[in-house]
């Protein structure tokens, strides 16, 4: 079952969207709980279109990371998440790493898409302790795909098929 956790008036994925979710058929099991990466800003709203949700708002994506430097707090610790310091060097499972309770991979991983700007949001695998603090944006070309870009999926509460967790 696909899990959100409540974040104010909305539910917000617990992880990224995943290969297997994105890709029907997906056959390379090594990979499918890997967040999925190479989309356009519009490719990923389409897909959270299709599904009855949306991307979400920079203010609803800060507000599911916390009010702290990082989702776990102000003290930075590279095994709770996938950045440079942790040596990985490439995405790794969405659930590889807690971030406390609530949305898990909101830092390291992959930069994520938001509805409301040209940016992306979380910092990924390439960046060091700086690059994923909650509050720092990246300016992004929402027309270009790269392999560290990836989003999750918000929907209005009560949406069908998703259950929150805490």
């Amino acid at each position: 079952m696909r899990e959100c956790v409540v974040v104010g008036e909305v539910l917000i994925g617990r992880f990224p969207v995943t290969n297997a979710a994105f890709h029907p058929g997906w056959d390379d099991s090594q990979l499918a709980d890997h967040p999925v990466v190479n989309v356009t800003r519009a490719e990923a709203a389409a897909f959270c279109a299709r599904l009855g949700g949306r991307l979400p708002t920079r203010a609803e994506w800060e507000a599911a990371a916390g009010s702290t430097t990082w989702p776990w707090g102000d003290t930075f610790d590279p095994e709770r998440c996938n950045c440079v310091e942790a040596g990985w060097g490439w995405t790794t499972p969405v659930r590889a790493f807690d971030q406390g309770p609530g949305a898990q991979d909101l830092t390291g991983n992959v930069w994520e898409w938001v509805a409301d700007e040209d940016v992306v949001k979380g910092g990924c695998y390439l960046d060091t302790a700086y690059g994923l603090v909650s509050a720092r944006s990246l300016p992004a070309d929402p027309e270009r795909a790269t392999y560290t870009t990836g989003f999750r999926i918000v929907f209005e509460q009560g949406g069908d098929g998703w259950t929150a967790s805490s």
